[in-house]
């Protein structure tokens, strides 16, 4: 059964939004076109089709069925590198290598691919830029919730054609999995675990025997060379729907981690701060490095509940302080420091944000940031203007 082509026509880019979910990511693209006619969000193939399209000229190795680029193209899109011809693909993801190459290998492979982390690890740009560099396109997409139904899975009904005509081809609605089977493309379905069990349960037949029986027409859609599904999952939903171990066995888990050092983790913010900045008309990063600096710190040393030197053990609040809500915290106080301020990025441009980060809980949180506050901030040589300025939002 072939379904009927969908065409989606988007805006030209200018780089990604850092979204839900964006982590360990980087990357930049100048955009096109005026502001007022930018998407905010483009897609990853829109966003950098440039780079795309320099792998897909130089890439000479071998591809597998219906790919843009082979597996070793697709890991340099995401980890960057300079192309013999000298065009600089940028990194979209900082961390461990062979996370990636585990990734990409597994796509190729007839293994379904989940991507487990905490909230803020990059596991839906790795997702989208994964579909992008395979597919070419990253729009196959699920968005799981408790309340996805089963039809954003397999496929829905025209109701209007369904009455007036019956069950048939032109009444079916496929899904964005049955359009990536029928096409030989990447799906990809976020948030997993927040579908139910019983919605989650619709991918077995579909991964194992790779094809989704359709009843009511006593057709089936089989999936040509080419399908495969990323999935995404945080690990802090763990008890809320559980996958069955019958799902489970179709994929293949790569964990991404936070980033591992701070001069990491300062270099992804910065470079994310900097692409969404500038898709707004903010200052440039580099006036506030350092406050960036002091964001990831304090993000790290409350969230790994000890000081960076090792002396000085802290209480850690309830949320995760993740990267992804420091490139929000960032991007707050560069606007801040646009609009109300000089340009420049000061403490008191991301002292509001922070305590809205840090305090989630106003009981519990705020007691753990006043005492980091005084016994770890107040303490700190050069920090004094940092220190004022959270004393002064959190009073």
């Amino acid at each position: 059964m072939t379904l009927p082509e969908t065409t989606t026509t988007t805006a030209a880019s200018t780089p990604a939004d850092s979204g839900n979910d964006c982590g360990n990511d980087c990357g930049n693209d100048s955009g096109i076109g005026s502001a007022k006619d930018r998407v905010l969000r483009p897609h990853a193939e829109d966003a950098f089709a440039h780079e795309l399209a320099a792998l897909a000229a130089q890439d000479d190795r071998t591809r597998p069925a219906r790919w843009k680029l082979s597996p070793w193209a697709v890991a340099t899109y995401l980890l960057g590198g300079t192309l013999p011809d000298g065009t600089v693909i940028t990194p979209k993801y900082v961390g461990p290598r062979r996370i990636v190459e585990v990734a990409v290998t597994t796509l190729a492979t007839d293994r379904a691919l989940l991507l487990l982390g905490v909230p803020g690890t990059a596991k839906t740009w790795v997702s989208e830029h994964l579909a992008a560099a395979v597919s070419g396109d990253s729009t196959l997409l699920v968005q799981g919730t408790a309340g996805t139904p089963e039809e954003a899975v397999r496929y829905g009904w025209n109701y209007a054609q369904l009455l007036a005509h019956g069950p048939s081809r032109d009444a079916l609605v496929p899904s964005p999995v049955m359009r990536a089977m029928d096409r030989g493309m990447t799906a990809r379905v976020e948030e997993l675990t927040r579908i139910p069990a019983d919605v989650q349960d619709t991918l077995i037949t579909i991964l194992s025997e790779k094809t989704l029986p359709i009843p009511e027409l006593g057709e089936e859609v089989q999936a040509v060379g080419g399908f495969n599904l990323i999935a995404t999952a945080n690990d802090r939903d763990r008890g809320v729907n559980e996958l069955s171990s019958a799902l489970r066995r179709r994929f293949n888990t790569v964990v991404l981690p936070l980033p591992a050092t701070p001069d990491a983790e300062v270099d992804i913010v910065s470079r994310r701060v900097d692409q969404i900045g500038r898709s707004l008309d903010l200052p440039a990063v580099p006036d506030g490095v350092d406050e960036i600096r002091r964001v990831v710190t304090v993000f790290r040393e409350l969230r790994d509940g000890v000081t960076t030197d090792g002396r000085t053990k802290v209480k850690s609040p309830s949320g995760t302080l993740s990267t992804a809500e420091a490139i929000s915290v960032v991007t707050g106080g560069l606007a801040l420091a646009a609009h109300f301020g000089d340009g420049v990025l000061r403490s008191a441009d991301v002292a509001a944000g922070l305590l809205g980060a840090v305090v989630r809980d106003p009981a519990a949180d705020r007691v753990v940031w006043q005492e980091y506050l005084e016994t770890v901030v107040r303490e700190r040589d050069g920090w004094k203007d940092f220190y004022r300025a959270c004393r002064e939002v959190s009073a």
